[in-house]
């Protein structure tokens, strides 16, 4: 019997019934407010599905954030590879540049020194004339030293002197007289010059020497 004053209960079963049988009806009480304490109740259902809820969103911000790592590591790995690129392709352009500049300059000394090579003659015959001083007040004396000054600009040159040391890299030696008390073999007379232009002799000074 209830008491007048009592509170009402709810009994997790009515009537015997066998709560493991699965046809029995389940009654769950889900008044958000405690009829005995009268507080607000938390439901565990609820309080499970938010908690899953988090979850799935920080397991989403997890992964989203695993993914931009993933993203960044890729493009750092790219960028230094086209740097390495960039880099080798710098330095094979510098290296294409000084050869073309190498190959350029050696083509231009080659063609300088062919032309001045070709003009061998006529420097010979205006070394002659001078020699004889048929171009001093003549004419031709102005364009023959004009000759020679635009060659010059190019590296020609024309070597081989009296007293100069006999060197056989550069000098052809014709005549050769005997001198005991010479140390060592000089130019004595210039039978026909040398001509060079920078470092390649187009023809060696042909002289007679005098030496031991």
């Amino acid at each position: 019997m209830t008491q007048p004053g009592d509170k009402p209960e709810f009994a997790a079963d009515s009537g015997g019934v066998d709560e493991n049988d699965p046809t029995t009806p389940v009654v769950r009480d889900r008044r958000r407010i405690d009829p005995e304490t009268g507080e607000l109740r938390t439901d565990a259902s609820e309080a499970n599905t938010e908690a899953s809820e988090v979850n799935a969103e920080t397991g989403e911000v997890d992964g989203g954030q695993a993914q931009a790592s993933e993203a960044i590591d890729a493009a750092e790995k790219l960028a230094a590879q086209r740097l390495e690129d960039l880099q080798r392709l710098q330095a094979e352009f510098v290296n294409f540049r000084r050869r073309s500049e190498r190959d350029l300059g050696a083509a231009r000394q080659a063609g300088v020194a062919d032309l001045c090579e070709s003009l061998i003659p006529v420097l010979d015959a205006i070394e002659l004339a001078r020699e004889h001083g048929e171009l001093e007040g003549g004419p031709f004396q102005s364009m023959a030293e004009n000759l020679e000054a635009t060659l010059g600009k190019f590296g020609w040159e024309r070597f081989g002197a009296p007293g100069e040391e006999f060197d056989p890299q550069v000098h052809e030696a014709l005549m050769h007289e005997n001198d005991d008390e010479a140390s060592v073999a000089t130019i004595k007379q210039v039978l026909q010059p040398g001509y060079r232009v920078g470092e390649r002799v187009l023809r060696a000074a042909r002289v007679a020497v005098v030496g031991p």
